[in-house]
């Protein structure tokens, strides 16, 4: 039996936006809405006759905001389902590529990591406030414009056509059992090397941390938290069976708590004990610890994204 008609996908985008103790019933109910709808017209072309059903039943995220009981006033329930794609476009795409481009080029400019980085803070919240701001403000003069019913028509053209691909669980999964038992791990060695200090330099018995032994009084723990919440919030995401709007977000966080000290100690060159540094000195140039953290940038924020498209499908 396929895994992947359209009734499925249609339940799929309905259910993934209500919260999750409604979800199987909802799920259930909205089957067996469908199918009855269906067998009730008897058509000749079951498939055919489900694309109808489904089309009468109208865009799934207005559906989904309804079984949730969000009142859609502010823009309209015409309107909303086309807010919210092009909203969430913006969010998880564009504003990606703007803050990038102007770490960039603060780095370029300044060759300051430190100033990058609140560079790309700022600009994350500065360019994400406005694109969230001007976006709602459109849409809510469509709304109440005297051309809304050309719109809204234009925006009701929702078809099962539409419907997104259902997601592949069993790779994501996976892919959200390794990280969480990857983060995991690096928080037991982090924890480990502190209390074992592993490490001897040359011509000393004493043992010692291969990472610098100040960060445990300020860094290392946002870090650690970082890595906690990477942790929780992938098994949840198991739990879920999938990526949420909500989930995402609080990913974004925890990844920033992880990666945004990680690469700001990286760059002072803070990370390593100072007996490890010695013996490793002129290995390592200052270039290296730039280029390693601003990769350590790169792969959160390509992680965070991510996660907010897998959210969208």
């Amino acid at each position: 039996m396929s895994t992947n008609t359209l009734t499925d996908r249609y339940v799929h985008e309905v259910v993934r936006r209500i919260p999750a103790d409604q979800r199987d019933d909802v799920a259930d109910e909205l089957r067996t809405t469908i199918a009855d709808t269906v067998d009730a017209r008897d058509a000749a072309d079951p498939d055919s006759a489900e694309r109808e059903v489904l089309t009468e039943m109208g865009d799934p995220i207005r559906l989904a905001a309804r079984y949730a009981d969000r009142p859609l006033t502010l823009i309209g329930p015409e309107l909303y389902p086309t807010y919210i794609r092009l909203l969430v476009t913006l969010l998880s795409a564009v504003l990606p590529v703007v803050t990038a481009a102007l770490v960039v080029v603060d780095v370029l400019d300044n060759n300051d990591l430190g100033s990058a980085i609140g560079t790309g803070i700022g600009a994350a919240l500065t360019v994400g406030a406005q694109m969230i701001a001007w976006l709602t403000v459109v849409f809510a003069l469509v709304e109440r414009s005297r051309n809304r019913k050309g719109a809204s028509a234009a925006s009701g053209t929702w078809t099962p056509d539409d419907l997104p691909e259902l997601p592949r669980p069993d790779k994501r999964v996976g892919a959200a059992g390794a990280a969480a038992v990857g983060n995991a791990l690096l928080i037991g060695l982090i924890v480990w090397q502190h209390i074992a200090e592993p490490y001897r330099a040359d011509g000393n018995a004493e043992r010692l941390q291969v990472l610098h032994p100040d960060l445990w009084s300020g860094w290392i723990w946002p870090i650690l938290a970082g890595l906690a919440g990477l942790v929780a919030l992938n098994l949840v995401r198991i739990a879920a069976r999938g990526w949420t709007v909500r989930l995402a977000a609080w990913y974004a966080l925890a990844e920033a708590a992880f990666a945004l000290p990680l690469a700001w100690i990286l760059y002072r060159r803070v990370f390593f004990s100072p007996e490890f540094l010695t013996d490793f000195s002129g290995k390592w140039t200052d270039s290296f610890y730039t280029v390693t953290a601003l990769g350590v940038l790169v792969v959160s924020a390509s992680a965070v994204v991510s996660r907010f498209r897998e959210a969208r499908r």
